[in-house]
């Protein structure tokens, strides 16, 4: 018996793992499909870095003096001074995953390699039980899921032939990809900006021809000015929270620039590499705004063999005019999009929904109709807004779920840290 059972091991669960592992309190073990820990290596370009700063690691924010802090990472690699020295607060993604996999490494309650098949629910007991591919059944009273957001592909290139990828795997098939004539990618966020400029760096040497299409009216940069930034706050989770559904849902479409957005630095360096290439000619490239993708057909090559191609058929949304794109090569850098485990389907009775058909995650990160039952990690932009993938918000949700897990503050949880004001105040102001 466990007081709880994390399933699923990205970075918000590992924090819990790390801020769980001193508390002599609480018994918890986190399963994980994977034999390591493993965070979106296929984005691991050279130079690619995080959003947010070192400080939103693991643990910090709500617990500085915690051994599992990425300044005490980089103190037992050798590399403290080194970061001092380079003066830049965001870690390469390489460095931070290589972090999470020490810490990973020096936690007790982490079982790797192990696939969660179903979750069913002991009346008698009150416990749930957790069910393992390998036959295992780990019992606990509360249960929180990690499992994180999957790569999305939209409707319209489910099931297609050929060698299509998402951007989940693009290092993977990089080389494959240089070798074709044509290669386009559809999307509009950090990731489609960083294929694009990785493909455009080297279009010289291995002379494709490259497409960057999206729906976007333009190349948006992430908002990261600081009075924004205070929308990551325990403030403005209580009124966002509070808001109407539908209400919430509007602002979860608007607000997708706040966390979805290119950096801006980025944005110029892709121009400063355009007008760098064309200087000696116009370079075979098109960048395509306002531009949607609506259907999608692959041809293969001669004798069904790879090497075929696809034609896209896309909307240019502001004009209303259709035309079609043929490409040999198709990077789909759509994002991540949460789905509801199908293990939890025999606990489904036990889960609140929303009118949406989506979790209706409580203020405590909750889901289940005892309130305290089972958490939520990320998978909650419709109820927390963009707090929910915010990695310097993972250990303040943390720090909350372990307050609920022993019924009461184990972590100081900020209550208040934001300048400005959100909700309309209460009463006659002064």
């Amino acid at each position: 018996m466990h007081d709880f059972v994390g399933i699923g091991l990205g970075p918000f669960n590992l924090g819990l793992a790390c801020l769980t592992e001193p508390i002599g309190e609480l018994d918890g073990v986190f399963l994980e499909s994977k034999p390591d820990f493993e965070w979106h290596a296929g984005m691991f370009l050279q130079g690619a870095h995080l959003q947010t700063p070192f400080l939103s690691d693991l643990v910090t924010l709500a617990d500085p003096t915690s051994p599992y802090s990425f300044l005490n990472y980089l103190k037992s690699a050798g590399r403290l001074y080194s970061f001092y020295i380079r003066e830049n607060f965001y870690p390469l993604r390489t460095e931070y995953n290589d972090y999470c996999r020490w810490a990973a490494g020096r936690l007790s309650s982490i079982r790797f390699g192990r696939t969660v098949t179903t979750v069913t629910y002991d009346e008698a007991d009150g416990v749930y039980a957790v069910h393992t591919e390998g036959g295992e059944t780990f019992r606990a009273r509360h249960l929180v899921l990690g499992t994180g957001t999957p790569p999305y592909v939209p409707e319209c290139c489910a099931g297609l032939d050929g060698d299509l990828i998402h951007n989940s795997r693009y290092l993977k098939a990089k080389e494959g990809l240089q070798a074709k004539e044509s290669i386009t990618v559809v999307g509009s966020g950090q990731s489609a900006a960083e294929i694009y400029h990785d493909l455009l760096s080297e279009i010289d040497t291995h002379h494709y021809r490259l497409n960057w299409v999206t729906r976007s009216p333009r190349f948006f940069p992430l908002e990261y000015t600081k009075l924004t930034l205070e929308m990551t706050s325990p403030e403005y989770v209580d009124y966002f929270h509070a808001l109407p559904e539908d209400t919430r849902y509007r602002l979860e479409t608007e607000q997708k620039g706040l966390f979805k957005g290119i950096d801006a630095e980025l944005i110029n360096q892709i121009f400063d590499l355009l007008y760098q290439k064309n200087l000696q000619g116009p370079v075979p490239t098109r960048l395509m705004t306002n531009t949607a993708l609506h259907s999608a057909r692959y041809e293969p090559g001669p004798g069904h063999e790879p090497g075929g191609t696809y034609t896209l058929s896309l909307r240019q949304e502001q004009q209303r005019r259709d035309f079609s794109l043929a490409t040999e090569g198709l990077v789909l850098a759509t994002g991540y999009r949460y789905a509801t485990p199908d293990f939890l389907a025999p606990v489904a009775d036990r889960i609140r929904l929303d009118g949406h058909g989506r979790f209706d995650v409580a203020r405590n990160y909750s889901i289940d109709t005892t309130g305290r039952g089972i958490f939520l990690q990320n998978g909650a932009v419709h109820t927390h807004s963009i707090t929910s993938p915010d990695l310097g918000m993972g250990p303040y949700r943390n720090a909350y779920i372990i307050g609920e897990l022993l019924g009461r503050a184990h972590y100081p949880v900020e209550k208040a840290i934001a300048f400005q004001e959100f909700a309309a105040p209460e009463g006659p102001t002064p």
